[in-house]
């Protein structure tokens, strides 16, 4: 095909998509209208526009096959076209593939639950369910994994390009049916729409600012899945604690909720983003009644920064990690870091750091005791200073003496 002819043709593919199913799935023409406001440069190169559907065309057999681990194909996609945006305009931090498999495992997801995400952003926590799900169910061409993909994985995303990103993920996973809606988590509309799934597990990792009502998401979620349902929000260190500490959020989650689990991820985790982050892993419906909450530290995740991609498992350190995470929060023994702690929740509600051993040297008491002198005779401190490194660097002659670094002042220099 020619280009013009190539983008016409998506056009009208998208529109025919699924056309019998079009009042359960309004999404579709959210999709066709977002890839039609997108600009693109014209090209007359038949050979990159070859490339560019065999490519396509490959990355497709790839996500549908057994093989596939539920990268977040749209998620990859979004950040290498847009990398120095690390965040939409409504807030959102795309969460890493490790972790999203961490998170599905930690609350022990499996084939059988219905899976939340209530700020879905392009869909990373929906389709690592997908995938684990289906793996579970025997693969992708068994009646279960057409039951799972239709029936058992619900989003919610409230930006309109981020929520036709999420409804091209599905629809590249061969799903055209998942239940995605463009809602405000914040409303009573949305909570509703949850109530009305019987949710069994939530994976999220909300907008962390309160402008966009990150606690406020989280609240509504939690009131509105079942009693006892296990949720997994990425929420910053303290975004609980300062919130707490006013009695606006805190207070209300704990006393509805029982926050069992703080698992402080790594410092660098979302590169370039600048937060630090932890998972706070609920039981929705169950008050805190003074429960001490449980806490790790993943100091390291083993990723290092790759040039122009970001952060990558190239020496394939995570998965060991993983598993290792995963056993030590079960069992409650972490016997490899020693980070595990009890938290107590009227005190704090993250995990909290040691802090250093206080020390003192004997070159603090002889500064002490310089400063004190200088004082007495009033010395400027830090005009003496100045005028000590500039006899040490321009009025001195340094010489090297065995294993010893000799710097010597002329007889008439004055300091």
């Amino acid at each position: 095909m020619e280009y013009s002819l190539m983008t016409s043709s998506i056009l009208n593919t998208l529109s025919k998509s699924l056309e019998k199913d079009r009042k359960q799935n309004l999404k579709l023409d959210l999709l066709v209208e977002v890839y039609s406001e997108i600009k693109m440069n014209m090209t007359n190169n038949q050979e990159a526009i070859d490339n560019f559907i065999t490519w396509v065309s490959e990355i497709s057999d790839c996500v549908n096959s057994d093989y596939w681990n539920g990268e977040d194909v749209m998620g990859i996609f979004f950040n290498e076209f847009n990398r120095y945006k690390k965040k939409s305009e409504s807030g959102q931090v795309f969460t890493p593939d490790h972790i999203t498999s961490f998170m599905y495992r930690l609350i022990e997801v499996n084939q059988h639950d219905r899976v939340l995400d209530a700020t879905c952003g392009s869909g990373a926590f929906l389709v690592k369910a997908m995938c684990n799900m289906v793996k579970e169910a025997g693969g992708v061409n068994t009646s279960e994994a057409m039951a799972i993909k239709s029936s058992q994985l619900f989003g919610i995303e409230f930006d309109r390009e981020i929520f036709a990103l999420a409804c091209a993920n599905m629809l590249i996973h061969k799903d055209g049916k998942t239940n995605l809606e463009q809602l405000d988590t914040r409303t009573e509309e949305a909570c509703e729409w949850i109530k009305s799934k019987k949710i069994t597990k939530v994976l999220m990792n909300p907008p962390y600012e309160r402008k966009y009502g990150c606690l406020k998401i989280v609240e509504n979620v939690l009131k509105s899945v079942p009693i006892g349902t296990k949720c997994a929000f990425i929420l910053p260190d303290k975004k609980l604690e300062k919130d707490y500490a006013d009695k606006k959020y805190g207070n209300k989650l704990l006393k509805n909720n029982t926050l069992t689990t703080i698992i402080k991820l790594p410092e660098n985790l979302f590169f370039g983003v600048g937060v630090t982050t932890s998972i706070f892993a609920f039981e929705a419906g169950k008050p805190q009644n003074g429960r001490n909450i449980i806490g790790y530290y993943i100091e390291e995740d083993g990723l290092e920064t790759v040039k122009n991609q970001g952060r990558q498992d190239i020496k394939n350190r995570w998965q060991e990690k993983e598993d290792y995470w995963i056993a030590a929060i079960r069992d409650g023994v972490d016997v490899l870091y020693n980070t595990r702690q009890i938290i107590n929740p009227l005190e704090h509600l993250s995990y909290q750091m040691p802090t250093a051993p206080f020390e003192i040297f004997e070159e603090d008491f002889v500064k002490t005791m310089m400063d004190y002198e200088m004082f007495k005779h009033g010395i400027d401190v830090k005009d003496f200073n100045e005028k000590i490194i500039k006899s040490v660097l321009y009025g001195s002659t340094i010489k090297e003496n065995n294993d010893a670094v000799v710097i010597e002042f002329p007889k008439h220099a004055k300091v």
